[in-house]
């Protein structure tokens, strides 16, 4: 079974995210309809709160920051991004199986 907010393109996780900018802490903060919700520390100006998405998502996931692309929503707060071999995965995800 797949949740609706994330998918797998070969080794490759594509989550649909909804930021929540200004937050207390980073943090995943549940689902919102097809979104996963995170919440960030990092304000939505000059591109602060994407670097802060980006670097938090590579934590999460136990790979470098360059193995996560931004695909879409540069500048919303809904988003699509792209994790390259995650080694860890988000809680709700599920592993890809052949």
């Amino acid at each position: 079974m797949t949740e609706n907010w994330y998918s797998w393109e070969g080794n490759a996780l594509i989550l649909r995210v909804r930021v929540l900018p200004r937050c207390s802490r980073n943090a995943i903060a549940g689902t919102l309809g097809d979104h996963l919700k995170i919440r960030l520390t990092a304000p939505p100006v000059d591109g602060a709160a994407n670097r802060d998405l980006v670097r938090f998502l590579a934590r999460q996931c136990g790979v470098p920051p360059k193995q996560v692309d931004l695909i879409s929503g540069t500048t919303g707060r809904t988003k699509k991004v792209r994790i390259d071999q995650p080694k860890r995965l988000p809680e709700g995800v599920k592993r890809n199986l052949p």
